[in-house]
């Protein structure tokens, strides 16, 4: 079997936006032609999110570019998807979302060591203003300081 190269694509924006909370693995139902390209490397995290429908987890606005090879098989690109997770962990996650404040945001699609596509969905807290600059700030001060130690 080939070597798989480590393709992970991931939203830069969620760290920024939201106090993670705690995390899950979660696998996702693709048709061919989305594995291809998300093996190209061809996936947009940024306008994705996960709702409940009927007890069950799905990710929207999760933008698999269509495959260049396609023919009339191709997906549509941002076609709602089904996460799959045990039932234990979208019970536990369906009750923490309705709390006021929680969400859950799709963090990062990587290949897991036996060639699957995960996603890791992060239950989430959204961040007030203040709590955003005080995130600048610290990066502000990691930068400078690394800039000073490599002089």
């Amino acid at each position: 079997m080939a070597k798989q190269r480590n393709i992970s694509i991931v939203n830069r924006k969620a760290k920024f936006e939201y106090k993670f909370i705690s995390e899950f693995e979660a696998g996702i139902m693709l048709t061919g032609t989305e594995v291809k390209s998300i093996k190209e490397g061809k996936a947009n995290l940024s306008d994705a999110y996960c709702v409940f429908k009927d007890h069950e987890l799905f990710i929207r606005n999760l933008h698999i570019s269509e495959y260049t090879q396609g023919s009339y098989n191709n997906h549509e690109p941002k076609r709602e998807r089904k996460l799959l997770l045990n039932r234990h962990e979208l019970k536990k996650l369906e009750r923490r979302v309705s709390e006021k404040g929680m969400t859950i945001v799709p963090y990062k699609v990587y290949f897991s060591d036996r060639g699957h596509i995960k996603i890791q969905v992060i239950l989430s807290e959204g961040k007030k203003a203040y709590d955003k600059r005080k995130s600048i700030k610290d990066k502000d001060m990691k930068r400078e300081m690394d800039r000073r130690y490599h002089e």
